[in-house]
């Protein structure tokens, strides 16, 4: 027995080290670095290429001027904030679907800034006035999404999933190794989008966090199936399928689709509040579920 979980402890532990150095004020400063450096070079290689000065091979594309700077920049922070997220899956799951709006909501700031950069010079309010639309859309988009999240992260109130310490902790152990998966599975579409024409890896990522909520829901089963864990879990679940699909949705829309799916989140998270107690005295037959929470999870 104590054999079949060393792979499981070397995995925590692999997840655990991960996670402290991702953590580190050390790590917060070479990102920072890393990520100002990227944004300076870019600059001087728009710069550069606008010139002449670089040979056309070693040319960067200067259709959107220097403000392919700020959209490296803003794609390097997102990658940064998506390793954040999957860290984050081991701690809470509602946590980490809070994250992914976070995520959503920078990607509507960016489509923003790409806006911005099809205006051109000089500005004609012909040409430019769809453009400036879709600005407005993606940024009231974005703080809409901020300001739910506000009361989504307000609303939460971590009830553990079963008393049973040792339950508890083997179900963070299962969701550690969820998260190195998904790791893995990061770097792979980050290695295939640095070296695609052209990149898209949001919305295939967004589809494997899809395939990983669903993982999770089955994996909670093991340590409860009282109905209301197994409703919000499923139910976030298809807040990330909604985030998917605005993803690939057109202007207007995918702002829309990312409000709409904030909003059920949050209703979600009150649902649960307000009517877990009660749903959870209904499933009294699962001796888990029956018992009021001790600690959060």
């Amino acid at each position: 027995m104590a054999a079949s979980w060393r792979p499981l402890a070397a995995a925590t532990a692999a997840f655990d080290r991960i996670e402290a150095l991702w953590e580190s004020a050390r790590m917060r400063k070479a990102v920072a670095a890393a990520l100002a450096g990227a944004y300076v070079g870019a600059i001087l290689a728009v710069e550069a290429s606008q010139r002449g000065w670089l040979p056309p091979r070693l040319r960067v594309g200067t259709a959107h001027g220097h403000f392919v700077a700020v959209e490296l920049a803003l794609y390097l922070l997102l990658a940064f904030e998506v390793v954040g997220l999957v860290l984050g899956i081991a701690q809470s799951v509602s946590n980490a679907a809070g994250k992914q709006f976070e995520i959503f909501s920078l990607i509507l700031l960016r489509h923003s800034f790409e806006e911005f950069a099809n205006l051109g010079e000089p500005v004609v309010w012909v040409h430019a006035r769809e453009p400036v639309l879709r600005m407005l859309s993606d940024g009231f988009g974005a703080l809409v999404i901020f300001v739910v999240l506000g009361f989504y992260y307000a609303a939460q109130r971590h009830r553990p999933l079963t008393d049973d310490a040792r339950d508890r902790q083997s179900f963070v152990a299962a969701k550690k190794v969820v998260a190195l998966v998904l790791l893995a599975v990061f770097a792979w579409l980050a290695v295939q989008a640095a070296f695609a024409e052209r990149a898209a890896f949001f919305e295939p990522f967004y589809t494997v966090l899809v395939l990983a909520d669903v993982l999770l829901v089955f994996l909670s089963l093991r340590y409860s199936s009282a109905y209301h864990v197994v409703f919000r879990n499923t139910a976030l679940a298809v807040a990330t399928v909604l985030l998917r699909v605005a993803l690939s949705a057109p202007a207007y829309a995918n702002a829309a689709l990312g409000i709409a799916a904030a909003v059920f989140a949050l209703s979600l998270t009150l649902a649960q509040n307000r009517l877990g107690p009660a749903l959870a005295g209904g499933g009294a037959h699962d001796p888990k579920a029956s018992r009021p929470p001790k600690a959060a999870a």
